[in-house]
């Protein structure tokens, strides 16, 4: 079996096709002639082609060796892209200004995402061509339901579905929908620097109590007559499961944890973040060990 092959089963790796789908996609984006782009596995070079012609530089990290060696000596002689040889998610991202435009493995996409937006840097534009309901996830509303995923990302970032492939723009053809997710920066942050882990916490700890309803999920916080308002105020249902709000409702209730709940209320949801990130930790460590 040769090293590409080892490549797609391992990274569930597919490759676009048509450089003229590719050209019409990064004239679309915001990339101009004064950005940095940064593409994740530039795989075939396809898409490293066209951001060449549209940006001041192209920087490609490729895990793959043997793709690493052909890409690198395919744009040797041109100055506007650059080929490292590394693993994306171990990589340290830039200080300076960025954007990414990239077609992940699909089964890298929440670690890449998660590498991204959590970066103290985080790029100004992001293009990943990703899975449609891993899109879904992480965009929530107007797309499906808001879930954690989508609410942890929106008060730092506009997540946006820009193009639906056809299954046949792709070798191998993938078994599954593909779209391009454009994660767009927020200029101004709807929560502020110092409530980021507080906000965090309190969307982790209101999805993870398994409760039937929000009201229950938040009855250590919020007393009856608090989520009553909040309900009516806020135009939801006091019946509601975490998934009906939308983000905008779910920012209303932080807003009013911020200010309308006593401060020991408040020491409920601390941790619940770090607490679930730990717990996907040792559950993806014994995944791993088992298989």
């Amino acid at each position: 079996m040769s090293n590409q092959n080892n490549f797609q089963i391992e990274y569930s790796q597919n490759f676009l096709r048509n450089p003229k789908l590719v050209e019409r996609l990064v004239s679309k984006s915001s990339i101009g002639p004064h950005d940095v782009v940064y593409e994740i596995g530039p795989g075939k070079g396809i898409i490293t082609e066209q951001l060449a012609k549209q940006s001041a530089k192209v920087i490609g990290i490729e895990k793959d060796r043997e793709l690493y060696k052909k890409l690198h000596q395919k744009f040797i002689k041109t100055d506007k892209i650059e080929i490292r040889y590394g693993d994306f998610l171990q990589y340290n991202l830039p200080q300076e200004r960025y954007k990414v435009f990239s077609n992940i493995p699909f089964n890298l996409t929440a670690n890449i995402i998660a590498r991204l937006t959590s970066a103290t840097n985080p790029p100004e534009d992001t293009y990943l061509i990703i899975q449609k309901e891993a899109a879904r996830k992480f965009a929530g509303s107007p797309y499906g339901e808001e879930r954690q995923y989508s609410l942890l990302l929106k008060p730092w970032f506009e997540l946006e579905i820009v193009y639906r492939f056809h299954r046949t723009d792709f070798y191998p053809i993938p078994h599954v929908d593909v779209v391009l997710l454009r994660i767009k920066k927020q200029e101004n942050p709807l929560v502020e620097k110092e409530q980021a882990q507080l906000y965090k916490d309190f969307i982790v700890y209101g999805f993870n109590q398994w409760k039937l309803n929000l009201k229950k999920a938040l009855k250590k916080i919020f007393t009856h007559e608090q989520f009553t308002k909040l309900a009516k105020d806020l135009g939801f249902s006091k019946a509601a499961e975490s998934t009906d709000l939308n983000f905008k409702q779910w920012l209303g209730l932080f807003n009013y944890f911020l200010v309308g709940v006593e401060e020991y209320k408040k020491e409920v949801v601390h941790g619940s973040a770090n607490t679930l990130k730990y717990q996907q930790a040792r559950l993806q460590k014994i995944h791993r060990t088992r298989f």
